[in-house]
């Protein structure tokens, strides 16, 4: 009896996790929608003037062009850049200056250490 009950419980759980799984995060609809709103900006403009980076929607920073050593180096590991936070080097979004949050950590331990 006991376990009749067990079993029918652990089954909705998976059914509920199977369902999350399914539906779209907002995070994702969120992403989606932004990448779709930057590529309809850049086709708008006359193929000449297309730059496929960018901002959309008022803030959010986009680059759709081929991804560069230097890009890379420069929007994941600037340790003396200002920001902790960078376009991404492809795509839509920000990503993480690891150089900077390096930095940042190693000046807190040379401060803790005195």
């Amino acid at each position: 009896m006991g376990g009749d009950e067990e079993e029918s419980t652990m089954g909705s759980d998976h059914s509920k996790d199977e369902r999350r799984r399914r539906r779209p995060s907002l995070y994702r609809l969120i992403v989606a929608t932004l990448t779709i709103a930057a590529i309809v900006k850049e086709l708008r403009l006359p193929a000449e003037e297309r730059t496929w980076n960018g901002i959309v929607a008022g803030f959010v920073p986009y680059d759709f062009r081929m991804p560069t050593l230097e890009r890379v180096r420069e929007r994941l590991w600037d340790p003396e850049g200002a920001h902790l936070f960078s376009p991404h080097v492809f795509g839509v979004g920000w990503t993480v200056n690891l150089g900077r949050v390096f930095a940042l950590v190693r000046a807190k331990i040379a401060d803790s250490a005195q």
